[in-house]
């Protein structure tokens, strides 16, 4: 099975290192020198890399025959692909593939069905689940443990105990409008009253 793990980004100065952009939690694994992966353009690849390193808080790689600044600048947003096998799973007990987590029923904590799974999105910030809803719309569910409170893959379900408003935004938006006209003819019927 193969995994994204890392999208190449800029060029780094003038010998070929590019900046990545990694989506794996075992970077020191998956992007270690020696590896060889897939990619996204297939024709680009597949890239092996000859070496790595942090700098600036950001991971630096260099891959076998690229050597300058123009051939790794054509790297640039190219998906970088691991080859796994389906059986391994991560080390920690609460770190799950994308894999995994694909298909995955979403329920709210008291029972309301959400939608399934179809995409993880990795941010800077925090993963993103998409949730395709019944209706056909998509909600976006951020990865988190205040949010979402259970993964049980044996039941395929993902349960979540999102705040107001992050699955029904229609209702935060029409109650919210609600307040304010309530609020306005309150004051209406105050400025009225003065007047007598």
């Amino acid at each position: 099975m193969q995994l994204v793990v890392g999208r190449i980004g800029r060029a780094h100065g003038i010998k070929g290192e590019v900046t990545v952009e990694v989506r794996t939690d075992e970077p020191e694994l998956r992007l270690a020198p020696g590896a060889v992966l897939a990619t996204d353009p297939a024709a680009t690849g597949p890239l092996t890399i000859a070496a790595g390193r942090v700098h600036s808080g950001r991971l630096l790689l260099r891959f076998e025959g690229v050597r300058d600044r123009n051939a790794a600048e054509a790297l640039r947003n190219t998906l970088l692909i691991a080859d796994v096998d389906p059986e391994e799973l991560p080390e920690g007990d609460d770190e799950y593939y994308d894999h995994q987590l694909m298909d995955l029923d979403v329920v709210t904590v008291d029972g309301q069905e959400v939608g399934r799974i179809t995409e993880i999105s990795h941010l800077a910030s925090q993963d993103l689940f998409i949730v395709e809803r019944p209706d056909g719309t998509e909600v976006m569910i951020p990865f988190v443990e205040e949010i979402v409170t259970d993964i049980d893959l044996e039941e395929q379900r993902a349960t979540i105990d999102p705040p107001p408003g992050l699955i029904d935004d229609r209702a935060e938006i029409a109650s919210a409008r609600d307040a304010a006209d309530e609020a306005s003819d309150d004051a209406s019927g105050e400025a009225s009253g003065e007047d007598l």
